[in-house]
């Protein structure tokens, strides 16, 4: 996977819709301030890899639902990774995930993080 701009890891699934919402929320301005962006699910995160997952997270105002802003990243060139060990180890495939996103290994999540011009940590 191309190296970005900014990375940001996000360890909760739909169990948080926070944290889930913030760090979608942070990539997006990531993107509005011209940067490139990739948000890498991690640990339970890789449930939100698979299609439709973040459909009816809504914290509430000022922010949209994780959905909508999951439509804008994508449309606006961001990038999601999905941790392959982590699917794994919560039995997902790659063919239970949305095809948009790009399953990834270890050593290329440090290739992003060391890569990156900064970075965010959710977890």
């Amino acid at each position: 996977m191309q190296c970005t701009d900014f990375v940001a890891t996000l360890f909760h699934g739909r169990e948080d819709p926070a944290r889930v919402t913030v760090a979608f929320t942070m990539a997006l301005a990531a993107l509005g301030k011209g940067h490139s962006a990739t948000l890498i699910l991690m640990v339970d995160a890789v449930h939100l890899g698979r299609p439709r997952a973040t459909e009816g997270m809504d914290i509430g105002q000022p922010f949209d639902p994780v959905s909508v802003q999951l439509a804008k990243y994508l449309e606006l060139g961001g990038r999601i990774a999905l941790c392959g060990a982590c699917m794994v180890h919560n039995g997902l495939t790659a063919a239970d995930m949305d095809p948009r996103f790009e399953v990834i290994a270890g050593p290329d999540v440090i290739d992003l993080l060391m890569g990156a011009s900064g970075s965010l940590q959710i977890n």
